[in-house]
């Protein structure tokens, strides 16, 4: 089953998220809203910035390929299928990444 998650569905954060699939849900929305190096301990958590200031073009295709890195490396649980951008009319220029996962959990 597919699900879509973005960096702005950070509503109500649950630490010890019971529901394996709302937990892998809410960590890929962390990641997405986490930049790198902005985490004591863990700084390669999250997003790398090396995007910020480039064309919106060449940011897109950047940043597609470190959602996709990221994903892969701090929730295995699930797999990119798609990746689209919304615009923030108040913020023009700001790529908000909505991201199309595959939730792989085991069934109890």
């Amino acid at each position: 089953m597919s699900y879509t998650v973005s960096a702005t569905d950070l509503g109500d954060i649950r630490l010890n998220e019971r529901e394996e699939v709302n937990a892998v849900l809410q960590n890929i929305a962390l990641i997405l809203a986490t930049p790198k190096g902005s985490v004591p301990m863990y700084r390669d958590f999250g997003l790398s910035q090396e995007f910020l200031d480039r064309p919106m073009p060449v940011a897109r295709v950047m940043m597609i390929t470190e959602v996709r890195e990221a994903i892969e490396l701090w929730e295995p649980r699930a797999t990119v299928t798609d990746i689209q951008f919304a615009n923030d009319p108040l913020e023009p220029g700001k790529l908000i990444p909505t991201v199309e996962v595959e939730i792989h959990v085991e069934e109890s």
